[in-house]
């Protein structure tokens, strides 16, 4: 389970998988909400064969590209919706933009009861070195392909989640802002996010500040797998 090239399928498939989910959750609220959009392009799926129809230099070649060539996946997805319903029920398209890093940390919370699960069983132990697709070991000290599976879809669902909540345009945590403001505010922010050169900045800026928070994250994931650890 060492090797770059095992590694790095291992994150290109958590990749397919939580990214499916993310875009899935986004169609499946729109729907309920009262935009077909999604559901129509076939969206409200969990495979994801429909998401990668929508983007596949997102979903499948730069995600695969980076996987094989890096050790670890990155890549990007949509759902369509109706602007027309989002202007006229801001509230449903902030549960709508709130629901994809919803999913995520689902993910990362399943990924993180069963690595849990796998050392108070005894099945895993603490790694010697952890990584960010080995945060648990067999008793030989070395990954198994389940530990590094979970510990892959905790970590990228964890900065998945956070990534997407970031308020700023066009990421999802710029419209989920709006739950908590006042309709009228609410509005002039959706105005703000549908402007091109906005998004472009606000992309600029997260690309910037993302990569900083990126180890104080990882340090709290291994904090919570490994509360009695300590990593250097």
């Amino acid at each position: 389970m060492e090797t770059q090239l095992a590694i790095g399928i291992l994150w290109f498939v958590a990749f397919l998988f939580s990214t499916t989910v993310h875009e899935a959750m986004h169609a499946l609220v729109a729907w309920k909400g009262g935009d077909p959009t999604a559901y129509h392009g076939g969206q409200v799926s969990l495979s994801p064969i429909p998401h990668i129809k929508r983007e596949p230099i997102g979903m499948l070649v730069v995600p695969l590209v980076t996987a094989l060539t890096q050790g670890w996946a990155m890549g990007w997805a949509s759902a369509p919706y109706d602007p027309l319903w989002a202007e006229r029920h801001p509230r449903r398209a902030a549960l709508m933009a709130a629901a994809g890093p919803a999913g995520n940390l689902l993910i990362a919370l399943v990924a993180l009861i069963g690595l849990k699960t796998g050392l108070l069983l005894g099945v895993f132990t603490a790694p010697d070195r952890a990584a960010f697709h080995a945060l648990v070991a067999d008793a030989a000290g070395t990954a198994t392909f389940f530990g590094s599976l979970l510990s892959v879809l905790l970590v990228l669902n964890v900065l998945l989640g956070l990534f997407n909540l970031l308020p700023l345009p066009p990421l999802d945590g710029f419209s989920v802002v709006t739950i908590f403001l006042p309709e009228q505010q609410a509005h002039r922010l959706r105005q703000i996010q549908t402007s091109g050169m906005t998004s472009m900045i606000g992309l600029l800026i997260a690309w910037r500040v993302f990569p900083v928070m990126t180890r104080p994250l990882f340090s709290m994931i291994l904090w919570l797998v490994h509360p009695g650890q300590s990593y250097g």
